[in-house]
């Protein structure tokens, strides 16, 4: 590690659960982000700043003005750029050690796998079921861990799924794909600013200790925060072993 990464990292370098080690760790480390919106930025900003080798963004969208209120990585002067040009080159000013790889494409099932295959930990921002239904199979067949995130009005949610472990539920385990569950959209039902920063911020947490080794966290674990009265729970997640995506019937 050179002088100037030490002085950069020092104050990771003083945790006895990081050391140096640990940062050479996050130093070499891969992680692709899916979505870069209301999670994605800040997740983005942290993983730059503890300095995460490789930074792989992929989202197809553009920046628009009704962003801004939330999506703290994009600027009013990159309104109508591609979010992924937009955070790229905000992660460049941020650590230009890092190396960001900017995708912007709506990754399909293919993609999807290639994409996976290729990151130690894998970050769901995206802000729909069929990209988390996807996400969740990719990270399932490569045996990759995925940190899913998801904010709407006041409440949030961080669930960590680490498929190198045989016993991990997946994210279908806890909403089945066939439930029709309800699809809110913040286009729609609108969402509190500093929640998706919030939730954003423990998925960066989550996939540096997943990164750096450190067992203690979310994994199997679901923890749900509504930010009105500021109501917290962590709760166990079990497979399900009639899952169609993990469950015993298709293994």
């Amino acid at each position: 590690m050179k002088d100037q990464q030490l002085l950069r990292y020092s104050r990771h370098i003083l945790l006895n659960e990081i050391g140096i080690e640990g940062q050479q760790h996050l130093l070499e480390a891969k992680v692709l982000i899916i979505g870069l919106g209301g999670l994605g930025s800040p997740a983005a900003l942290y993983l730059a700043a503890s300095g995460v080798g490789q930074l792989t963004l992929c989202d197809h969208d553009t920046v628009d003005m009704s962003n801004l209120q939330r999506q703290i990585i994009h600027r009013t002067s990159t309104v109508n750029q591609l979010k992924v040009t937009s955070a790229q080159a905000v992660l460049h000013d941020v650590n230009p050690e890092v190396e960001c790889i900017a995708l912007a494409v709506r990754a399909d099932a293919t993609q999807l796998l290639e994409l996976v295959a290729k990151a130690d930990v894998v970050l769901d921002c995206s802000d729909n079921f069929a990209t988390r239904y996807a996400v969740n199979h990719a990270c399932l067949v490569q045996r990759k861990p995925l940190v899913s995130g998801a904010a709407i009005q006041f409440d949030g949610q961080v669930a960590v799924f680490d498929f190198r472990r045989a016993d991990a539920p997946c994210y279908n385990c806890l909403f089945p794909e066939d439930s029709q569950a309800a699809e809110l959209r913040c286009a729609t039902t609108g969402v509190f600013a500093p929640l998706v920063g919030f939730i954003g911020t423990l998925q960066a947490g989550e996939a540096l200790k997943l990164l750096i080794g450190i067992d203690r966290g979310l994994s199997g674990k679901l923890l749900t925060i509504n930010a009105l009265d500021m109501n917290i729970m962590r709760s166990t997640l079990s497979k399900d072993p009639a899952c169609c995506a993990c469950g015993s019937l298709i293994l």
